[in-house]
């Protein structure tokens, strides 16, 4: 597995795992089934209701804790300050883990216009030693903007939705510019039609690849992080399976060429949309 270095040391693999909609006895064996395979990072949720999954699945994992990056998030509905510190002591304590690896904020949630106020908090809970490492999700640049100005402290990663058919450039290249790490999620279109697309299936052939592989390969040379998810261990071993081959320049235009103005899978714009 290669890793990145996020901007405050931390070091992450290039290949996360997500955990979207595993609860449950049967999300504990997945994840579990996930980190003996090789996975190291587990992106969950305070939405997703599986934090406890995840603190199980770690428990019951061979892997060290101190080997496994787990991340989770803060919901719309808890971005007030105080609300924000309890949340994440909640999450702690459903998960049954001392500290977390990574804390997001989910989404800005224009609107409600109190994403500041949450960044704040989190700022607070990486110095109380509640997190490692804070970032962002769904953030776009004029977000990043107010955080960087009204708090000095920007986030180390960025989580967003990114896929063939839509690729994030100028996104993408704004959190470079400022050291922020780009992740992706719904990294392979959510099996969406993008599966079948015949310039991937072009690709996937001449590498004697799946898909799903030439979708992660052209991500991570994107310098990004995906974080797919897969029940089966063939497929989450299929998903790792990416670092021996490289797709070229050619290639890359390709798959860029993909992208659509309108591409989001549930026309989710962090511009307008909220979530609690």
């Amino acid at each position: 597995m290669e890793t990145y270095q996020l901007r405050d040391g931390l070091v992450v693999p290039k290949v996360g795992f997500g955990t979207y909609k595993l609860n449950g006895l049967e999300g504990v064996n997945t994840m579990v089934q996930a980190l003996s395979n090789g996975y190291r990072l587990l992106d969950s949720a305070f939405n997703y209701e599986n934090e406890g999954a995840v603190g199980e699945a770690i428990r019951r994992s061979e892997v060290p804790r101190s080997e496994i990056i787990v991340a989770s998030k803060l919901p719309g509905r808890h971005h007030a300050y105080d609300e924000a510190i309890t949340t994440i002591q909640e999450s702690l304590l459903r998960a049954g883990l001392d500290y977390y690896d990574l804390y997001l904020i989910h989404w800005p949630n224009p609107k409600e216009d109190r994403y500041v106020e949450a960044w704040q908090a989190l700022i607070a809970a990486q110095r109380f030693g509640l997190v490692r490492s804070i970032g962002v999700s769904n953030f776009l640049p004029e977000h990043l903007e107010r955080l960087e100005i009204e708090t000095g402290v920007l986030p180390v990663i960025n989580q967003i939705e990114l896929h063939p058919y839509f690729n994030q450039e100028k996104q993408r290249e704004y959190n470079a510019q400022r050291g922020i790490l780009t992740q992706d999620w719904s990294p392979l279109g959510r099996a969406s039609e993008i599966i079948n697309h015949p310039v991937l299936s072009e690709i996937a052939n001449k590498y004697g690849r799946n898909v799903g592989q030439i979708i992660l390969r052209w991500e991570i040379q994107l310098d990004t992080l995906p974080i797919p998810k897969a029940s089966s261990t063939m497929r989450q071993l299929a998903n790792l399976d990416i670092f021996d081959f490289q797709l070229t320049a050619e290639e890359m235009t390709l798959i860029n060429g993909l992208s659509k103005p309108d591409g989001r899978l549930k026309n989710q714009n962090p511009a307008e949309y909220q979530e609690f």
